[in-house]
This record gives structure tokens, sequence and C-alpha cells, in this order.
């Protein structure tokens, strides 16, 4: 298997499928769906999603049922980035190489584009009950899941102590509960979902559940490494941001080579994990480790 291929065939399918819910830019409002379209489609690594769809795929699930949350999880990760980079939050006025939705269209635009993608996101999902009625409890479970990792119990929990707790000293179980809420819910959120839709059993949901959050972790604690060690052209955002928002990390709290020992426990036991359900490691497994040992 040529992961790197394999990798790109996911990405131009999974950008296919963004572009196929999106919503027609008509209406006295068009500006919003374009600044919506602007910011979904602004490249990335479409992780959730990705992940979502292999989860689906490892449990046997066939069909489109899965496509309708793909984007609807896309849809959430991207809200949450637009709002992220507003003035009133980190203020950045690049991201993935390119200037922000409220620096091309203002503040207030960049507010409604956030709201916009959270609903719609809601809206997409919920197409899956006409496409596949028979599976209405799976779907139903499958709703219950990203809307409670995505909420106060999930990525905004941890985004709204993320940003009281600016400024100041943070413990140890503070940021892990920041990390664990505000990366690892959503990259949760995608696998259980990829499950569920799949037919998977509670006890396999929950694994995944598990390898997800190790992964949400080490990702986050990455994320953290190369503030410090990358530049802003290999990134495509501004670097440094965290000394500059005084935010605790693990590079503060641990320094850099105790959170690079982090990021390979938590990986190898995530991988250890998924081996238990699939043994030949698989393009899942490729995955997983791309998406830690990265360089941006």
């Amino acid at each position: 298997m040529n992961f790197k291929e394999e990798y790109q065939k996911r990405i131009e399918s999974i950008e296919s499928i963004l572009e196929k819910y999106l919503p027609i830019q008509e209406g006295y409002q068009k500006i919003i769906m374009e600044a919506m379209e602007y910011s979904l489609m602004a490249g990335g690594k479409r992780l959730r999603p990705m992940l979502m769809k292999e989860s689906f795929t490892l449990f046997g699930g066939e069909g489109e049922i899965i496509e309708p949350f793909m984007a609807a999880i896309e849809m959430i990760h991207t809200y949450s980035l637009v709002h992220d980079d507003l003035p009133a939050m980190d203020n950045d006025e690049y991201r993935r190489g390119r200037k922000t939705t409220h620096v091309v269209y203002g503040e207030d635009m960049g507010i409604l584009a956030g709201d916009a993608l959270l609903n719609y996101a809601f809206e997409t999902a919920c197409r899956a009950f006409d496409m596949v009625p028979e599976k209405s409890f799976c779907i139903g479970q499958a709703l219950k899941i990203l809307a409670g990792k995505a909420g106060i119990y999930g990525m905004i929990g941890g985004q709204v102590v993320d940003v009281k707790e600016s400024g100041h000293i943070l413990t140890g179980d503070m940021l892990d509960f920041i990390y664990r809420l505000k990366t690892s819910a959503l990259i949760e959120s995608s696998m259980m979902i990829g499950a569920v839709l799949a037919g998977a059993d509670t006890g396999d949901t929950e694994k995944m559940e598990k390898i997800a959050r190790r992964i949400g972790l080490a990702f986050q604690i990455q994320d953290d490494i190369l503030d410090v060690t990358s530049t802003t052209e290999v990134l495509g955002k501004p670097v440094h941001s965290d000394e500059k928002n005084e935010k605790t990390t693990y590079v503060t709290w641990k320094g850099l080579e105790e959170s690079k020992e982090e990021v390979s426990r938590m990986t190898e036991e995530a991988v250890r994990e998924l081996r238990t359900m699939q043994a030949d490691g698989g393009f899942l497994e490729e995955l997983l480790k791309s998406l830690v040992y990265r360089e941006k």
C-alpha cells in the first residue's frame, strides 16, 4: 500500500462530498453561503471525516449513509476554527496559508459564518434519515454523539476553560481536561459515529472512543510542539501564538522532550488497541501515525 497515494484519494473523495453538501449560494443572505464555502473549502487534513469513514469501513459499513455525517463533522470543526481566529479569541489573520474568514468578510460575517456552519452541520446530518429511513435508530444515536461531543460537555466546554484560563498557569489535570474536550472530543465523535452507523456494538464503539481520545491528545501535544519548532511557512498559520496568548501548553508544562515522549506513548497505546480489532494494521493505523508524527 502506498499510503500517500491512498491518503490523497481519500482527500479528493472528501472534498467532493463537502462540495456536494454545501448550500446553494442564492438569496439576500448569499454572502453567508460564500463565507461558509470560503471557510470549509480552505483545505486542511480532513482528519475527522477521514477517520469517520475509515471507522465505518472497519466495521463493515456500506453505502452513502456516512456522507452527510462526514460533511457535518468537518463543518463543525471548521466553524470552531473560524471562531477561534476571531479578534476576541486568538486574533489570527492567517490559516492554512491564506487570510482568515473574518479578515476577508469582516468580523460580523466571521461570527455569522461560524454560526451558520454549526447549524447547517446538523441540517446536513439529518439528511441521513431520508436516505436510509430504516436505520433511523442508528442515525439518532450518531446525532446524539455528534451533539454531545461538540457541545458544553465536549469541544465548547474545552474551549471555554481554555479561554477563561488564558494567561493563568494551569495544572496538568486542567490542561488534560482542555485537550480532551477541545481537541479529542470531535475526533472521538468521528470514530464513534463511523462505528455506530456501521452497526458496531456498544463495546466496540467504546473502544473506538478510547483510541480516538489517545490520538486526540497526542495530536494536540504535537500541535504544541510544532508551535515552538516549526515556521509560519510550513504550518500555514502563525507560530509562537501560544506564547503570544500566554497559554500553558504541554511544552511549557513538561518541556519539549517529555512532550515528544508523551506523543509516542499515547500513539503506541492507540495502535495497540486498534490491532485488537484490525490485526493487519492497514490504512487506518498508518493514518493515526501520520496525523501524530507530522510536520504541519
